[in-house]
C-alpha cells in the first residue's frame, strides 16, 4: 500500500472485504479468482463473523493463495494471533478489537496493521504516529453487512484533510458502491473498502471490479 500526500498523483484502489459468511468455500475461491482477474485490486480482507477458528483457518488457507497469485495482499480481520499463525500479509483491527500496539506486537514489524478510526482524525493521527500502515474512516453510507445505524456518518472533509496533510494512506469504508463512490475518490481516499458493493453488484463481482477501476481511472485522469 503506497503512501503519498500528493492527491493529484494518487490513483484510488480497491480493498475488497469478503462476505461475513462463506457457505461454499470452493465455489467462493473460484469466484474470487475471477473477480481479482477483472482489474486492479490492492488487497482482500477475510472478514468472517460468528465462526470458529477452524473455519477462519480453512478459509485463509484456501483464499490466500488465490490472492497471492494475483499479487493481492491478504489481510485478516480482528485476529492478529491467527494472522501471525497463518502468514497473512497483515491484520485489520477496529475499536472493539485488539489495540494497535497489541496487534503490532503479535504480527511483528513486517506485517501490515490497519486500524478503523471512524470519523476521528485525532485518533487516526495518534495511530499513524504509532506506526499504523493505514487508517480507515467510516461509515460513509448505510451498510448491508454491518449495523452502523447508531453511528454518525463520516464526513468527506475527513478524507480531504487527511489526504492533503498526512503521509499515511486512508481507506474509506461503509456501504460503498459503484453508484456512490465518486465523491469519496474525489475527496482523496487512497482505497475504498467494499463488501456487498462487489459481491452483490447487479452484473456480478467481476463487473464491479471493472466498474470501480473505470471510475478510479477517470478520477485520476
Amino acid at each position: 500500500m503506497v503512501n503519498s500526500t500528493n492527491q493529484e498523483s494518487i490513483r484510488c484502489r480497491l480493498y475488497i472485504l469478503t462476505p461475513p459468511l462463506i457457505p461454499d468455500l470452493n465455489a467462493f475461491a473460484r469466484t474470487l479468482e475471477d473477480t481479482l482477474a477483472a482489474g486492479d485490486v490492492a488487497c482482500v480482507q477475510l472478514r468472517l463473523k460468528d465462526v470458529d477458528d477452524a473455519t477462519i483457518r480453512q478459509a485463509a488457507k484456501a483464499l490466500m493463495p488465490v490472492c497471492h497469485a494475483k499479487d493481492v495482499a491478504f489481510i485478516l480481520n480482528d485476529r492478529p494471533d491467527l494472522a501471525k499463525e497463518l502468514g497473512c500479509d497483515g491484520v485489520h483491527v477496529g475499536p472493539e478489537d485488539a489495540s494497535y500496539d497489541e496487534a503490532r506486537s503479535i504480527v511483528g514489524p513486517n506485517a501490515m496493521v490497519g486500524v478503523t478510526c471512524r470519523n476521528s482524525r485525532h485518533l487516526a493521527m495518534e495511530l499513524a504516529e504509532a506506526g499504523a500502515d493505514y487508517v480507515a474512516f467510516g461509515p460513509f453510507f448505510a451498510s448491508d453487512t454491518k449495523d452502523v445505524s447508531d453511528r454518525e456518518p463520516a464526513e468527506l472533509e475527513t478524507l480531504s484533510i487527511w489526504s492533503e496533510t498526512i503521509n499515511v494512506p486512508c481507506v474509506a469504508i461503509g456501504g460503498i458502491t459503484v453508484e456512490n463512490c465518486e465523491p469519496l475518490v474525489a475527496a482523496g481516499a487512497d482505497f475504498l473498502a467494499v463488501t456487498s458493493g462487489v459481491w452483490n453488484y447487479k452484473d456480478g463481482p467481476a463487473a464491479a471490479v471493472k466498474a470501480f477501476n473505470a471510475i478510479f481511472d477517470k478520477t485520476v485522469g
